[in-house]
């Protein structure tokens, strides 16, 4: 059986990654509504903890997952460890004392509960004394009833979610009302800033970036950049010497990598190294989205057996949202750089293959299952293996960051 499964961020105040909540397809047919919520959870259960592992889904952060009225009756969440998950208890369940003897439960078991969706029902205050996070949907509550219900949830020491946070403005003010984390995908449009300059260091990253962009890597110009900051040397060999790409031989110089790595994939962890950079004190999420959408369109062109070109997916989606980390429009920052011409149109807006692999990618980002089903018939490419490229994203992503990016 095959994982077919998504992960939406949750991020705090600092916008810095806090969990993922888990999205479940209900295979290859259709999407979640045609399933119960209970055989849902049941599914995302197996699937996940049993075949993906909810770590390679999750890099290691806590997993926020939905949980019916049978799954907690039959205490389905105790399959999982209390530190990597946190119960959601969905708005349709059914209040009763066995309900809440098994939340009582839970809690002393150590598991965090949150309510997701709150309604503000009178039915919910039997639970509220084991509850540790409360999600609220903004767009169906209005701003009096935050206003008001905000404080005495706070007064409790219940931690709050604002979902559905699409705009930086929604953000600061939520923020502004007490909220602790956030879930939509706001921290990921790029707020433009048009007198806005770019640094020195961001300067030396553009020009590394456009030089690994070159048909031909110029060795001598990129150590010449890279001799200006001993520590951009240190880096790249950290990335090159990541045990998820380079278990056997240790790699010591830039001539020794290209020797034994290749001229594309030196190519490749040059511009990871250039974004990592770039991103400065931008979300780390961005980052790690970008890194799932370059192996997840690169994987794509290679499925379409664009071999040719798998450099130019990679890129593409390693790119995608260089304008939200720099601030900058993409336009004037693609034109700085010497893109394969698909690559650039994709990036731009322009529809071609490489820009059906963005949306195709960002489909899977909000669980948006039929764009995903309809995008997948356009490319002739069979469901099951794009949910493979995407969990491989995920896995890859996640190590990379682990292996390189972390401190």
């Amino acid at each position: 059986m095959f994982a077919y499964i998504a992960r939406q961020p949750i991020v705090d105040t600092q916008k810095q990654l806090y969990a993922y909540e888990l999205l479940f397809r209900d295979g290859e047919q259709n999407c979640f509504p045609n399933i119960s919520p209970d055989e849902a959870t049941s599914r995302i259960l197996t699937e996940s903890h049993l075949n993906v592992g909810i770590d390679a889904v999750t890099g290691g952060a806590t997993a926020f997952i939905n949980f019916h009225t049978d799954t907690l009756l039959h205490r389905f969440p105790t399959s999982l460890t209390p530190a990597d998950v946190v119960i959601e208890i969905t708005e349709t369940v059914t209040v009763t004392d066995e309900l809440i003897a098994t939340c009582k439960q839970f809690s002393e078991q150590g598991y965090a509960l949150a309510l997701d969706d709150y309604d503000l029902d009178e039915k919910w205050q039997q639970l509220i004394p084991f509850i540790t996070i409360v999600k609220f949907d903004v767009t169906t509550v209005t701003d009096d009833q935050i206003r008001t219900t905000v404080p005495i949830l706070k007064e409790k020491g219940i931690k709050l979610v604002a979902e559905r946070i699409e705009t930086a403005q929604q953000f600061e003010y939520y923020l502004g009302l007490g909220f602790d984390y956030f879930q939509g995908y706001f921290f990921s449009k790029p707020q433009i800033l048009k007198h806005r300059k770019i640094g020195s260091n961001e300067l030396s990253m553009l020009e590394l970036l456009k030089e690994s962009t070159k048909p031909e890597l110029d060795i001598e110009v990129i150590n010449q950049i890279l001799e200006r900051d001993v520590s951009l040397s240190y880096l790249l060999l950290r990335f090159i010497n990541n045990p998820t790409v380079n278990k056997r031989n240790e790699i010591t110089s830039l001539k020794h990598a290209m020797t034994f790595m290749g001229q594309e994939e030196v190519r490749k962890f040059i511009a990871l190294l250039t974004l990592a950079n770039l991103s400065g004190d931008s979300p780390r999420e961005l980052l790690t989205m970008s890194l799932v959408r370059a192996k997840f369109c690169e994987s794509i062109l290679i499925a379409l057996k664009q071999q040719d070109d798998r450099n130019a997916g990679f890129l593409t989606g390693l790119l995608s949202l260089i304008d939200t980390l720099m601030q900058q429009e993409m336009r004037a920052l693609v034109e700085k750089l010497p893109l394969p011409t698909e690559a650039k149109a994709a990036l731009c807006g322009t529809s071609n293959t490489l820009k059906d692999c963005l949306y195709l990618v960002k489909a899977f980002e909000q669980g948006q299952w039929s764009a995903v089903k309809t995008l997948g018939t356009r490319l002739k490419l069979k469901q099951v293996d794009l949910h493979r490229f995407y969990n491989d994203a995920l896995q890859w992503a996640s190590n990379m960051c682990k292996g390189t990016i972390n401190p």
